[in-house]
């Protein structure tokens, strides 16, 4: 049986929709992560993402649709390994932000390549633009009836023969409380560092962050921000995808992604 990504391989700061308690707005859901993330979990994301995703953005003929672009480490990467337009999804202004200081950095014949959207993927009405996409660090973070939602959506933006490729969310509840200490970073006279606890809560995984910034007479703030994550099996995912015409790839090694091609829609 194929084993699914663990709480601790997926972070949800990078999800592509507000998955924070009811009542905070969704420009809002990441305000605090954005601010970390770059800091604390970039560079060791920006690997995994080379190393899962590069030989299919590489082999992309019509365009590359980055699902949940956050701040940018897919969207960099298509970029740089394919010579196609990329379209990268992020309604969350707090990750956009970073995402566009990225974009605006990069040289003119980069820019005009990259269109960044500003909404889901149904409200951006993206139709047949691409044929390889990506969600990386979302799908863990969508309730069951928006991930449901989501593949319609993708399927419409890519033609018949895409590959979609997909971290899988955990399979399942955690038996108990985990804590990842993310590496400390040390920016001029100031150390940046936090952990990440995972527990069960009902049928979702609550992901608590602790961030915390020192300098050298000690602490000088501290921040929390609380995401939520939903498992499920990698053989629902597909029975999922298959509803809306894709099909499994052979001859993936990582568990930890699940791709498929759109067959039909």
């Amino acid at each position: 049986m194929a084993v699914s990504a663990s709480p601790l391989d997926i972070h949800p700061s990078l999800a592509m929709v507000s998955v924070a308690p009811p009542g905070r707005e969704e420009q809002d859901a990441y305000a605090i992560s954005a601010e970390f993330y770059d800091v604390l979990q970039a560079e060791r994301d920006g690997a995994r993402v080379r190393r899962l995703y590069r030989r299919d953005v590489g082999n992309a003929r019509l365009g590359v649709l980055d699902v949940g672009a956050g701040t940018g480490r897919v969207t960099l990467m298509s970029l740089m390994e394919s010579r196609v337009p990329v379209h990268a999804v992020e309604p969350a202004r707090s990750m956009r932000s970073p995402l566009m200081t990225r974009l605006a950095s990069l040289p003119a014949d980069l820019r005009t390549r990259v269109t960044v959207h500003p909404h889901t993927l149904d409200e951006a009405d993206l139709h047949e633009v691409a044929d390889v996409a990506v969600c990386h660090n979302t799908i863990a973070c969508l309730d069951p009836a928006s991930r449901r939602a989501l593949w319609p959506a993708i399927a419409e933006a890519l033609v018949p023969g895409s590959a979609l490729l997909i971290q899988l969310p955990p399979a399942r509840l955690p038996h108990h409380e985990t804590t990842h200490d993310l590496p400390t970073q040390r920016i001029g006279r100031h150390e940046y560092g936090g952990r990440m606890v995972a527990s069960a809560d009902a049928n979702r995984i609550r992901t608590r962050f602790h961030y915390w910034v020192r300098g050298e007479g000690g602490l000088l703030r501290e921040h929390h921000e609380t995401f939520w994550m939903w498992p499920i099996a990698r053989t629902k995912v597909i029975g999922e995808l298959e509803k809306s015409g894709f099909a499994p790839m052979p001859g993936r090694a990582d568990p930890a992604v699940l791709a498929v091609r759109l067959i039909q829609r």
